[in-house]
């Protein structure tokens, strides 16, 4: 089985998101760049299906600019076994990423995608279940479990009221959440292997994909401060504030 995962290039989630003086978006210039949390979990799961027999071959695959190779390289330093690089400067949307994905996908024959469930920069959360449908694969979101069987995965998946298990014939689309696994540390030894590992170089010209953005960001602001806290003497006064000012009793 030929298992594709997509990565992203984002702001690390260690560093504190600034806005733009302009309020055009977030500041990305100078500041500490990594692959999203999401995916790193995704390309952990492809890595074990492969220690474990299921997966014959993973690739990862990644849409941005010239310095999304070092995300790329870090997935190989995972352990995946090589990359394909859609270049682009364009800040793609969703749907434009899924049909990029999906010719990808097509390409390479993958029988199943896993990919994180959302960008931490944009938070949209809508590609995996675009390139599904675009595909016309069955999906599993929010991935808890992932259990390969003959011709299927069986996810578990996480939702409102617990725990929903779903099989999948594949091919499919599988996306991670947070408690699937712990994605490990790429060794030494294993990131210099991932210099060799091959990355083939891609554009979305290449696919006879439209990027043209469907979306006009207005504005970006960032959140109202936090005001500071006041003590009380007593559980009365408590009780009184909660009840007359926070509106919460």
């Amino acid at each position: 089985m030929k298992v594709l995962v997509p990565v992203k290039r984002v702001l690390d989630y260690n560093v504190k998101a600034r806005v733009k003086p302009d309020q055009s978006g977030v500041d990305l210039s100078n500041v500490k760049m990594s692959m999203n949390p999401f995916d790193e979990i995704a390309v952990e799961e492809a890595v074990r299906l492969q220690e474990g027999g299921t997966a014959t071959e993973t690739i990862a695959v990644s849409i941005g600019p010239a310095k999304a190779q070092e995300t790329i390289r870090t997935a190989l330093a995972m352990g995946m076994d090589r990359g394909v690089h859609v270049t682009t400067d364009e800040d793609l949307e969703p749907l434009a990423v899924a049909k990029i994905l999906k010719s990808v996908a097509e390409a390479e024959g993958a029988e199943l995608i896993l990919m994180g469930k959302q960008a931490i920069d944009n938070d949209y959360g809508a590609t995996g279940g675009m390139l599904a449908a675009l595909l016309d694969w069955p999906i599993g979101q929010y991935a808890n479990t992932v259990s390969p069987g003959e011709g299927s995965v069986e996810v578990k998946r996480e939702i409102d009221g617990g725990l929903q298990t779903v099989n999948l014939k594949l091919p499919a689309v599988v996306t991670t959440d947070l408690r699937l696994n712990e994605p490990r540390y790429a060794s030494l030894p294993n990131i210099m292997k991932a210099k060799r590992k091959p990355i083939e170089a891609k554009t979305p010209d290449d696919f006879g994909v439209d990027t043209t953005p469907r979306l006009t960001v207005v504005k970006v602001t960032e959140p109202k401060a936090r005001e500071a806290g006041i003590k009380v003497d007593d559980v009365a006064t408590l009780v009184d504030k909660l009840k007359n000012e926070a509106g919460v009793l």
